[in-house]
C-alpha cells in the first residue's frame, strides 16, 4: 500500500504530479505556478520536472488565464488553472459563468470543457483584502459548474484526481489555512464518489454538516461536546454543487437535529439551501429548526479582527446547545 502522511498542500502537489504523469493532455497554468512553485508552494517542482510547456507561468490576467484554458479544453487538453487567491477570481467570473459553464449545453452536448479551476480560499492566515474570501456560493448557483472542497489530505489528493478526469468544469476550492494539516494518503485506495458526503464522526444527538476548513472545527466541537455527554455526528459534505442531500437526510433522520457550518456569510450561503432542503425532506423528523453558523454579511475584516469574524469553536458549540435546548 502506498500510504504516506502528507500535508494537504503536498497531497495536491502529488495529485497534480500523478495527473501530469498519467495524461500528456493535462496542463497546469497560473500566476507563478512554475518557477516559483506558487505562492503557497503547492506546485513546487512541477515545472522543473514537466517543462514550461506543461506547467505554464501566465501573466497576471485571470480572465485571460481562464479564457485560454477554455480554448485548450476545446482542443482536447485538460487544463488545471490556479487562481492565486479567492478574491482574484472575479476578473475571470465572466469567462467562467458565460462561457465555461454554458458551452456544453450551448453545443447540445457535443462539446466538453474539462477545466479545473483551483482556488485557495477562506481566512485564518492574517492576509490583506481579497485574500481571505469564501465565494463558493457564487459558483454553486451557476448550473454547469461542479463545486467541491476537500477538508483533508486524502480527499485533496483523490478529489483533484477525479476533478481532472471529469469532462465537466470543476471549481476546486482549497482551504488555504489547512494547507499544512497532515493526514494519511493512500494513493492506491478506491476513492469515494466526488460528490458524496462522508461521515467524519459518528453520533446520535445532532448532526454537524460542514465542508473544507470548517470540518476540523466541527470535529473539535464534537470532541468538546462529548465531554458533556453529547453525541455529535459530523458530516463532511465535500461537494457543494451537487450537494449530497441524501446523506444529510439519512443522518438527520437519525439525530433529528442539524447545524450547518461554513466560513462564508450565512446570508444566502450554501447552508441556506441545505437548511431549506432538509426542512422540506425531514420536517416530521426534526426536533429543532435547522441552525446555521457562518461568517457575517459584511466585507471580510482586517487581519487583526478576523478571529471575531470567523466561525470558531465557541459559535459552533453555542448553536449545538441552542439546537439541543429545543
Amino acid at each position: 500500500m502506498a500510504v504516506q502522511k502528507l500535508p494537504i498542500a503536498k497531497a495536491i502537489n502529488e495529485s497534480l504530479r500523478t495527473a501530469l504523469d498519467n495524461d500528456p493532455k493535462v496542463l497546469v497554468m497560473g500566476e507563478d505556478v512554475g518557477k516559483l512553485g506558487g505562492v503557497f508552494r503547492v506546485t513546487d517542482g512541477l515545472q522543473k520536472d514537466f517543462g514550461e510547456d506543461r506547467v505554464i507561468d501566465t501573466p497576471l490576467a485571470e480572465s485571460g488565464i481562464v479564457g485560454t484554458a477554455i480554448g485548450l479544453a476545446l482542443r482536447g487538453y485538460r487544463p488545471v488553472v490556479e487562481i492565486q487567491f479567492d478574491g482574484f477570481v472575479f476578473p475571470a467570473y465572466d469567462q467562467i459563468v458565460t462561457q465555461l459553464a454554458k458551452m456544453h449545453a450551448r453545443a447540445l452536448g457535443k462539446v466538453k470543457t474539462p477545466v479545473v479551476i483551483r482556488i485557495p480560499y477562506g481566512g485564518g492566515i492574517g492576509a490583506v483584502e481579497h485574500h481571505s474570501e469564501s465565494p463558493e456560493t457564487l459558483f454553486a448557483h451557476v448550473s454547469g459548474l461542479k463545486v467541491v472542497s476537500p477538508s483533508n489530505a486524502s480527499d485533496a489528493y483523490w478529489m483533484l484526481q477525479q476533478a481532472i478526469q471529469s469532462d465537466d468544469p470543476v471549481i476546486f476550492f482549497e482551504p488555504k489555512r489547512r494547507y499544512w494539516d497532515k493526514g494519511e494518503v493512500d494513493t492506491e485506495a478506491v476513492p469515494a464518489d466526488l460528490h458524496k458526503a462522508t461521515v467524519a464522526r459518528e453520533g446520535g444527538d445532532l448532526t454537524l454538516a460542514a465542508y473544507g476548513p470548517m470540518v476540523k472545527v466541527c470535529l473539535e466541537a464534537a470532541a468538546a461536546a462529548e465531554e458533556e455527554g453529547k453525541s455529535i455526528e459530523v458530516l463532511d459534505l465535500r461537494s457543494i454543487s451537487p450537494m449530497d442531500f441524501d446523506a444529510v437526510q439519512k443522518s438527520v433522520e437519525k439525530t433529528r437535529r442539524l447545524v450547518v457550518v461554513h466560513e462564508a456569510p450565512v446570508f444566502l450561503g450554501s447552508g441556506a439551501e441545505l437548511a431549506a432542503r432538509i426542512t422540506e425532506r425531514c420536517f416530521y423528523h426534526l426536533e429543532a429548526p435547522v441552525l446555521r453558523v457562518g461568517g457575517y454579511h459584511a466585507p471580510y475584516p482586517p487581519a487583526r479582527l478576523e478571529e471575531e469574524y470567523l466561525p470558531g469553536l465557541d459559535r459552533v458549540l453555542d448553536a449545538v446547545d441552542r439546537s439541543l435546548a429545543y
